[in-house]
């Protein structure tokens, strides 16, 4: 079912910030949802018009300003991270070097109801809410980021099964190194990390991801835990070509100020959460 009315995200936002932290005030979801209704309501304010339903074949005629992007992306940081590379975990995918189709067809499916992402949906709305050009201005910008070298990976001890799932099932849409095909919406799937993969892959089955691929789903229910988790982790361990990789797993996004420390989520993820700081957000993206 298609999701319209007037838009009211930051609002949203804050109410259920308040609601989460009298439910759970020790929780991070409360903290984090908080300082996201701030920046919506910074970055978003003014918007109070119903707009037309989004399309996406509109918004890939249009050519992104990532300066403006920059500045979108700063309330996205506080969960996918300043790289955009997301947590090791999988509780947040990888989206830096993702084609801008792929972004766009997502973002647009979460903002029209065909996608359950309930984290994203304020945030959709308010890019969504201010026009196709800044849904394309971000997604430039996302695109444009290097990606993580040392994703999170599986425990590797199945990759051959992986390796000919992968072959026989996966290739032919998304290409024999998991780049994925710009045209067809096709993700590109090298450097995702294991954990948000296999998880993505079991929603697909259960119809809990609503906007997957028919075929895919039919094809996965073929598979066992363990083909799942095989093939999941063949995936993770094919590694993007140099150019799209960031030169070390303690790069850091020159875009944000020195003093951006990023959110509680990334306590889990030492590895490639690119700083030594967990902590609230308490930085902001430079100034174009």
């Amino acid at each position: 079912m298609k999701r319209t009315g007037v838009f009211a995200g930051s609002l949203f936002l804050a109410s259920v910030s308040l609601a989460s932290a009298t439910l759970a005030s020790a929780s991070f979801l409360a903290s984090a949802s908080l300082v996201g209704a701030l920046l919506v309501n910074a970055i978003f304010f003014n918007v109070s018009i119903a707009k037309p339903a989004p399309s996406v074949d509109k918004i890939l005629v249009l050519n992104g300003n990532k300066q403006n992007g920059k500045k979108i992306y700063l309330a996205c940081s506080l969960c996918h991270s300043p790289q955009g590379w997301g947590t090791v975990d999988g509780y947040f995918p990888q989206l830096s070097g993702q084609h801008s189709s792929v972004l766009i067809k997502q973002l647009v499916d979460i903002h029209l109801g065909n996608r359950d992402v309930p984290t994203m949906i304020p945030f959709a709305d308010a890019v969504f809410y201010r026009g196709n050009q800044y849904v394309a201005d971000v997604v430039s910008y996302i695109a444009s980021l290097p990606m993580n070298p040392e994703n999170g990976v599986g425990r590797g001890n199945d990759l051959n099964l992986g390796k000919k799932l992968y072959g026989e099932h996966c290739q032919r849409c998304h290409g024999e190194q998991a780049q994925g095909k710009s045209d067809k919406f096709y993700p590109l799937l090298q450097g995702q990390h294991y954990e948000y993969v296999l998880r993505q892959m079991r929603w697909i089955v259960n119809g809990q991801r609503k906007n997957g691929d028919a075929e895919m789903a039919e094809q996965l229910r073929s598979f066992s835990s363990r083909d799942m988790e095989a093939v999941a982790d063949y995936i993770s361990r094919i590694k993007p070509k140099s150019e799209k990789l960031a030169t070390s797993r303690f790069w850091k996004n020159p875009d944000f100020d020195s003093n951006y420390t990023s959110t509680p989520w990334q306590r889990h993820n030492t590895k490639n959460s690119n700083d030594d700081h967990h902590g609230q957000h308490q930085g902001q993206a430079k100034k174009p």
